[in-house]
């Protein structure tokens, strides 16, 4: 058993904040945990301390991400129940195995896997189409999907809707659940966000075009050609239960081509 730190939120105060999060009443999450709104409210007021047990069930109904779960064990005083190995770790050897299959069957469209702050773990030879111009620095590893495509240096230049892709990425950093806890997410969002525009004629911009109303397309530029993407993201977590912080939150990146154009271009070019 561990000590929870003073001053620190108490397990009642995050589990009420989750809940509160999920728009869930104190007697529906009673009754999915097979417990009862008393013991709930007894709980987050602090009049109960609860199991271990008792803390993963309600996390689990609550649908709290696996990094918040070990935090919820450590405001009550329990040790972590997760672990959290690195992706070097000889256990993670089928997990990387199974990321690199993933992202060849992406091929020839870009395909990338991103740790909880962006950095970016693996990816498909299909990506360096994306980076073609960015500057060295920003290529030394470890790499941060989030600096190469809104630094000044990097994917910026080239990418013809800046505005509105920015936009939308610090607002699906924003979104995160990790961006609750996460230093080194919040840290890489205080960056980005707070870069120049990058240096391209006006002409060059088309911020002002209209915005798809289900997906705003990557629209870039490359070798002289207008490539046009549609970037979907997805928790690692989706094709099985984690049980690692690391697995938890991990994502994949997808670019499909957004026109018939950009996906005879891409066929052309990487398909050997």
């Amino acid at each position: 058993m561990t000590t929870a730190t003073a001053g620190a939120p108490t397990v009642g105060t995050l589990l009420r904040a989750w809940r509160d999060r999920r728009r869930m009443s104190q007697l529906e999450l009673a009754l999915r945990a097979g417990s009862s709104a008393r013991h709930i409210s007894f709980i987050e007021t602090g009049r109960s301390r609860p199991s271990r047990e008792m803390i993963l069930r309600l996390a689990d109904h609550l649908d709290v991400p696996v990094r918040e779960r070990n935090a919820l064990l450590v405001a009550a005083g329990y040790a972590p129940h997760f672990p959290e190995r690195p992706l070097g770790d000889p256990a993670m050897h089928e997990l990387r195995a199974c990321l690199e299959l993933l992202l060849r069957g992406h091929e020839p469209f870009p395909a990338l896997v991103v740790d909880g702050a962006y950095q970016v773990v693996a990816a498909n030879r299909a990506v360096s189409l994306l980076l073609d111009g960015v500057a060295e620095e920003l290529l030394v590893p470890p790499l941060n999907a989030m600096r190469l495509t809104l630094h000044p240096r990097g994917m910026a230049p080239r990418i013809r809707n800046y505005g509105q892709w920015r936009a939308h990425l610090l607002h699906q950093m924003e979104r995160r659940p990790a961006a609750l806890r996460s230093a080194p997410l919040r840290a890489v969002h205080e960056e980005v966000s707070a870069y120049p525009p990058p240096d391209v004629p006006a002409e060059g911009r088309t911020d002002d075009c209209p915005v798809a109303p289900f997906a705003l397309p990557l629209v870039i530029e490359h070798h002289g050609r207008t490539l046009s993407f549609i970037s979907a993201i997805s928790a690692i977590s989706t094709f099985n239960t984690p049980m690692d912080v690391t697995v938890s939150e991990l994502a994949l990146e997808t670019f499909l081509p957004a026109d018939p154009e950009t996906a005879a271009y891409l066929r052309e070019t990487l398909t050997p």
